[in-house]
């Protein structure tokens, strides 16, 4: 199983100076990836609940860097360590403009980037970016097929009733197609990452749900006429590190890891920590990133 730790990006992690540190600091410890993720804004009243612990948005969240910045500063500190995103809310941008984003990280980084893309979960964040919350499924359809005509083709084509991108030059391409992450949990989302991605974007669900989830992926793919044994299982771990605990929301170290030994054993290829909601310093996340580096790897 790889190791990837989230890039500092909110909180008292929104510095440059903890983006090169713990970057740099990531690459020297042998993590395979660095990830970053996407927060637009803080509602006074949200519409909607934030998908984890008592639905209440991280304090945390109210400052938070974009994506794109953070992965490229991190691309300039590094050099071998892939560049992910855990995940992009893909309607919020403009295809062409999102491939341009997403093809600048890869082509600084000589071929490093991994797009990892969602459809968010905060209808509020919509409405302030002017995309309609409703019909999102359809929008984020047909971004995707948009990014693969702009990745694959030249001259790129592309019609649709949302852009139509005229027979244009649109350079530079990837240093190849990216590897293609997808989040979501419901089974149309499921569904989806079975039938084109490369990977699936998860939580630290209950393992019996993980493993269903996983089945029904598996199942898409075999169905699209795919190899499911060339898919990959991403889980994001964002763990407040405490004496005692509800794992693996919460816990020690020790325990943390045992949930995610078992998560690597139900089929995991890589977990993402995010370990900014609990450590205090830049060299406190080191620490705790060391100490969960190893102890993963004498179990898994």
């Amino acid at each position: 199983m790889d190791i990837g730790l989230a890039v500092p990006q909110f909180g008292r992690f929104a510095t440059l100076t903890s983006v090169l540190a713990v970057a740099r600091g990531a690459e020297d410890m042998g993590f395979a990836g660095l990830w970053a993720g996407d927060r637009l804004l803080t509602p006074l009243q949200p519409k909607d609940r934030y998908p984890g612990g008592d639905g209440t948005m991280p304090e945390a969240h109210r400052v938070f860097l974009d994506p794109f910045a953070v992965l490229s500063v991190a691309a300039s500190a590094t050099s071998t360590v892939r560049l992910g995103t855990s995940a992009l809310n893909a309607c919020w941008y403009p295809p062409p403009v999102l491939a341009r984003s997403l093809t600048t990280i890869d082509h600084l980084s000589g071929g490093r980037l991994v797009a990892g893309l969602g459809l968010g979960w905060s209808s509020d964040e919509y409405a302030a970016v002017g995309v309609p919350w409703k019909g999102r499924a359809k929008r984020y359809d047909a971004t995707l097929d948009a990014l693969e005509a702009i990745w694959s083709a030249d001259p790129v084509s592309f019609e649709h009733e949302l852009w139509t991108i005229a027979p244009s030059h649109i350079e530079p391409k990837p240093a190849r197609r990216p590897p293609l992450y997808l989040a979501g949990f419901t089974k149309q989302a499921l569904c989806r990452v079975g039938r084109r991605a490369d990977g699936w974007l998860t939580a630290t669900l209950p393992i019996p749900m993980l493993t269903a989830m996983w089945k029904t992926v598996c199942r898409s793919a075999e169905e699209a006429g795919r190899d499911p044994g060339t898919l990959r299982m991403a889980l994001r771990a964002n763990p407040d590190i405490t004496g005692q605990g509800n794992p693996p929301r919460s816990g020690t170290v020790a325990q943390i890891c045992d949930y995610l030994a078992t998560a690597a054993e139900a089929g995991v290829h890589e977990v993402i920590l995010d370990l900014q909601h609990t450590a205090t310093s830049d060299q406190h996340l080191l620490e705790l990133a060391g100490e969960f580096k190893a102890r993963l790897f004498s179990s898994t």
